[in-house]
């Protein structure tokens, strides 16, 4: 089976019941597109003032904010705390992370829909124990410069100071993530009992078929 390594500056982000509003605000959910909302990740915090999706230029940074500080800009492992990606189902929150480069988000939980939403759009969750999550905030206060390196196959994290820690992930969510699948590449893994199927509907009830051309 193939691996896949994330490997990454951290971004701590100690705060609990981070919503999706937080991460993306409703005004830039007019746009269906999958890409371009990295700019918008956690527009009220980034900005001094509000943005529209066809007005957001030319604001200016808040630069007390983590995202616009070296090397956090860069971060590619978000660390928060509990409860992470609650409130509603947008999945452009998912969208606004993986634009900004984001591959990867370690908490103690995650709302159900805001996972499944991640998993699916190829950000890794990874849940840990209350113990290690305040080891990892402890340790991120001492070090600006904090990288953590995540083995999926292996299912681990290791980082700074002897840090080790294992996580649990499902055998559909680890493919998805070594592998790039979307729920179309998912499907088509079983391509060819699809097709066998539909040679056997089609032998045992031809009548279904008589309009192909």
């Amino acid at each position: 089976m193939k691996n896949r390594i994330i490997s990454g500056q951290v971004i701590p982000i100690n705060q609990a019941n981070i919503d999706t509003d937080a991460i993306i605000p409703k005004q830039y959910l007019k746009s269906i597109n999958k890409s371009g909302f990295g700019k918008f990740l956690f527009d009220s915090l980034r900005y001094s003032s509000t943005g529209t999706l066809d007005d957001y230029e030319g604001r200016e940074l808040n630069m007390d904010f983590i995202l616009n500080k070296e090397p956090y800009n860069k971060g590619k492992i978000l660390v928060a705390n509990d409860n992470f990606g609650c409130g509603s189902s947008r999945e452009h929150a998912v969208w606004a992370i993986k634009d900004f480069g984001i591959e990867a988000i370690v908490s103690t939980s995650f709302a159900d829909i805001f996972s499944r939403n991640s998993f699916k759009n190829g950000i890794l969750l990874i849940s840990v124990n209350k113990e290690i999550l305040e080891k990892l905030f402890k340790e991120i206060e001492n070090s600006t410069d904090y990288i953590l390196s995540i083995d999926v196959l292996d299912q681990s994290i290791t980082g700074p100071n002897n840090l080790m820690a294992t996580f649990e992930i499902n055998k559909s969510d680890k493919e998805r993530i070594i592998h790039g699948y979307d729920d179309i590449a998912i499907t088509l893994k079983q391509k060819n009992q699809i097709m066998r199927y539909e040679q056997k509907v089609k032998k045992n009830k031809p009548w279904l078929f008589n309009d192909e051309q």
